[in-house]
């Protein structure tokens, strides 16, 4: 009786750890897919204000190209 316990002891342990181990490789692939979001996400906070501070200077500064063409029209 002894000998039957220890064998499902130990066929216990070996499906405990295929399952962790088949767990953690799982939680690692997740892991690695949020942390790769959490980097587009920074990525893209970061470039907003430069994006806002070249919206602000192209209205500060206004649209070469429409100068442009009112110059070639006068010159017709």
């Amino acid at each position: 009786m002894l000998d039957r316990m220890t064998l499902l002891n130990a066929v216990s342990r070996g499906c405990r750890l295929l399952v962790m181990a088949t767990t953690c490789l799982l939680l690692a692939g997740c892991l690695g897919t949020v942390v790769g979001s959490a980097v587009d996400v920074t990525l893209e906070v970061a470039k907003v204000p430069f994006k806002v501070a070249g919206a602000a200077i192209d209205v500060a500064s206004g649209d070469d190209d429409d100068d442009k063409d009112n110059n070639e029209d006068k010159d017709d």
